[in-house]
């Protein structure tokens, strides 16, 4: 087939292209400036530049590709912080990717007559907070993801509901969890590994916020697996292996060589965290595989988060 990737020189496009070509697919991969498509084309596909932002320019690239599957991996994720308490101002590009780009990359898609639209979304915090540890696809989101998270979960839910609602054109939803691995803020030399390693990272309250991971590179073999496979709808993208921050996060510092991570109880830690932090730390949910497994014929080579900080952190 003719794949068009929007967003090919992110963290999971730049995985994905190689996976499509040898897969036998014609692959199409955008970025926002000429230089970056170096890598694209080294790898054998073919590069356009394109603004996400720009509806005539998505237009214009979707007509010339003439995809039969558009893979939407926009996202503007370098820039951020890693502060929960200003969590939508990090995203504010994100968010407008996932509404604004999203909506003229479908339009350009039904337009140039794609049959499958395929777009990363993710899983996590969006969860509802309320009931068992472990959520699936069929569970509600939150509506209370901490005022940190509001129009971050808003422009989720748009994305969300766009791809599956737009008439014309199979729409598969892939909500990928918390990303780890080579290049990634969690990986030996990311951002988040240096706060752990230095005790800078606390466990609050009982850290009884649920987890779910996803190596980097398997989140790209979804996406392949999707491209072909799978009704339309939403599949949580993780890990085998759900689990608690009191869990996790010693066990990271230990593979890190790091401090044991400190305790703090929440009311101590809320005003440096804020509502969100807070929450990742002590409520949030987590969500369960089997419906990719099942549907998408697809498994996570990192089937822990045990494995993979172990012997994927790159």
């Amino acid at each position: 087939m003719r794949v068009l990737v929007a967003g090919a020189t992110g963290a999971v496009g730049s995985r994905l292209v190689p996976l499509l070509l040898a897969a036998g697919h014609q692959v199409v991969g955008t970025a926002r400036s000429e230089p970056r498509l170096a890598a694209v084309r080294a790898a054998g596909a073919k590069g356009v530049v394109m603004d996400g932002l720009d509806p005539g320019s998505v237009r214009d690239a979707v007509e010339a590709a003439a995809p039969d599957v558009v893979v939407h991996q926009l996202t503007a994720l370098s820039s951020i912080t890693g502060d929960f308490r200003r969590f939508d101002e990090d995203f504010a590009v994100t968010n407008r990717l996932r509404t604004e780009g999203t909506d003229s990359l479908l339009a350009a898609a039904v337009a140039a007559g794609a049959r499958r639209f395929v777009a990363q979304s993710y899983t996590g915090w969006p969860n509802e907070r309320r009931g068992g540890p472990v959520k699936t696809e069929d569970d509600p989101l939150t509506d209370d993801p901490g005022k940190e998270a509001v129009r971050s979960l808003r422009a989720i839910v748009h994305l969300e509901r766009a791809v599956t609602g737009t008439a014309g054109i199979e729409g598969v939803v892939l909500r990928y969890g918390a990303f780890y691995g080579p290049g990634q803020a969690l990986s030996r030399t990311g951002s988040v590994a240096e706060l752990v390693r230095r005790g800078r990272f606390p466990v609050v309250g009982g850290g009884t916020g649920m987890w779910s991971f996803m190596h980097v590179e398997d989140a790209a073999t979804a996406a392949a697996a999707a491209v072909g496979r799978g009704a339309p709808g939403t599949y949580n993208v993780v890990d085998d292996d759900p689990a608690p921050v009191a869990e996790w996060l010693p066990y990271l510092a230990e593979q890190l060589g790091g401090r044991r991570p400190m305790r703090l109880p929440a009311w101590l830690a809320r005003p440096m965290l804020g509502q969100l932090g807070t929450a990742m730390m002590t409520t949030v949910r987590a969500s369960s595989n089997a419906k990719a497994r099942r549907e998408l014929a697809w498994e996570p080579r990192f089937a822990s988060w045990r494995e993979g900080f172990r012997t994927g952190m790159g």
